[in-house]
């Protein structure tokens, strides 16, 4: 537990915990130091005590998530079919984005005392997260909306689309019409079927395609730098949905092809373990990582751990992620204590 004193409390953007490498010097694109929040080198600072208290250390690096990439380099990010910016979600077509990812999920993942690292939001950001004034979190997007909300349309997508036979002007003036309705209130049938209903199966398979080749493609070469830079037997893992479509932290994948690339997942359950199953039927000697929220304040359900802990390893997982500890009150905590004695 971490008692903070004199410093702010939360922190002003996206930062690394360590002091940036040489590799960023005169780029425009690279990662900042995290200041007066934690200074110098905390990672550092905290995988020498954790090392020392017997722990096993594993980095965890968020990828393509910045808002302050978004505030500094405005082009970087997604633009949607109306032309507003996601500041949070940088584009993960644009070619100078995905060096900048690719060579931050080395660095960052291959830290001194890492034995494994966990990469988190490695594909398509969207829709999603939003800001704290956020003013279209009252109508009730489902799947499809979010998809849809999600498409970037800057130079690198567009001529994606165009490599897909789809004109990105028609597809963006498609995407409009197609989400009125929903803006009016009407249903979102949710899943893919509902983005095949608005858009047509079609155009619908040509944005999906361009998206899944761009996603895999990152996660090949990220996986890749991690593995270059880091020592035998070091351990990747990727944060993921098991639906190509699906965009956020958990980037989605296809489950047989993450497999093949990493050593395993971590996957979100705290809605229900239900999303083990894909990555489980693949039959591929992994890690499965089910990821629980146990802090009720974030609408984890702690008292629950260890039924839903077993419900997951009948479903395939071999490890668990209790998430996020450092948030969790008193009580929150005991539950988790009395879940793992058992």
């Amino acid at each position: 537990t971490q008692v903070w004193t004199s410093r702010p409390a939360s922190p002003r953007a996206a930062a690394a915990l360590y002091p940036p490498g040489e590799r960023w010097e005169g780029r425009a694109l690279r990662p900042h130091p995290a200041g007066d929040w934690a200074p110098g080198d905390a990672f550092g600072e905290a995988a020498a005590a954790l090392g020392d208290a017997g722990l096993e250390v594993h980095t965890w690096v968020v990828l393509a998530h910045s808002s302050r990439l978004g505030a500094e380099h405005p082009d970087t990010s997604v633009v949607n079919a109306y032309g507003d910016r996601y500041p949070w979600a940088p584009c993960i077509a644009q070619p100078a984005t995905r060096a900048y990812l690719v060579d931050l999920a080395a660095e960052a993942a291959v830290r001194p005392g890492a034995a494994g690292t966990e990469l988190e939001s490695l594909g398509w950001y969207g829709l999603a997260h939003l800001h704290a004034h956020d003013k279209t979190g009252g109508v009730g997007l489902g799947d499809a909306g979010h998809y849809l909300m999600s498409l970037c349309f800057c130079a690198a997508c567009r001529a994606g689309y165009g490599g897909q036979g789809l004109d990105a002007d028609a597809l963006a003036a498609a995407v409009r019409q197609a989400l009125e309705p929903l803006w009016r209130g009407a249903p979102d049938d949710g899943g893919w079927a509902g983005v095949e209903k608005l858009l047509g199966p079609d155009t619908a398979a040509a944005t999906r395609a361009w998206r899944d080749t761009t996603a895999r493609s990152l996660q090949e070469q990220a996986v890749a730098a991690v593995r270059a830079a880091a020592p035998d037997g070091f351990q990747v893992l990727l944060h993921a949905d098991p639906v190509t479509h699906h965009t956020g932290a958990n980037a989605g994948v296809d489950p047989a092809h993450v497999l093949s690339v990493a050593d395993g997942v971590v996957v979100p359950c705290t809605g229900g373990p239900g999303l083990l199953t894909p990555f489980a039927e693949t039959g591929a000697d992994a890690v499965l990582a089910a990821n629980f929220t146990i802090v009720s304040g974030m609408g984890g359900h702690p008292a629950t751990l260890a039924a839903d802990a077993s419900r997951a390893r009948g479903l395939g997982a071999t490890e668990l992620r209790l998430y996020h500890a450092g948030l969790a009150s008193d009580a929150d905590l005991e539950a988790v204590r009395e879940a793992l004695r058992g």
